[in-house]
């Protein structure tokens, strides 16, 4: 049986010295919560702001109501509203953990301030969304 080794292991292996972010990083979050309250399709909520140089992981969204059948949340940035959690209906309350591979996994160049995109429908008028994003950041 072979032994293989991932990208940043063999690195380390060969004795390069990582970004703290990369291996051995102090993972960090920022937690948003949001009360519902039928936010419109033309509605943005700010969650929070990555900043330049973290590397994101992933994030997790709790909510104490469904969001509806229509209604689609997406987690990005400006320009990629997407970024890290494409647009999509979230009909249940078990937690949900997200994080779109192109979002993930590489240094910040600049500081992000993360929104969610509300479309299709309006979100439900009572309960809580929770939205937590996981980082590295040295």
């Amino acid at each position: 049986m072979a032994v293989l080794y991932g990208e940043q292991q063999t690195l380390v292996n060969a004795g390069t010295t990582l970004d703290p972010g990369m291996a051995n990083g102090t993972v960090r979050c920022f937690v948003e919560e949001i009360t519902l309250a039928s936010q419109g399709t033309s509605d943005t909520i700010v969650i929070g702001t990555l900043p330049k140089g973290c590397i994101p992981l992933y994030g997790v969204m709790n909510n104490s109501a469904t969001l509806g059948g229509t209604a689609t949340v997406a987690i990005g940035i400006t320009g990629t509203t997407g970024k890290y959690r494409a647009a999509a209906t979230k009909t249940s309350t078990v937690p949900e953990v997200f994080g779109v591979t192109a979002g993930i996994g590489d240094p910040l160049a600049a500081d992000e301030t993360v929104f969610i995109t509300i479309a299709a429908a309006a979100l439900p008028s009572s309960g809580t969304l929770r939205v937590m994003m996981f980082y590295t950041f040295n």
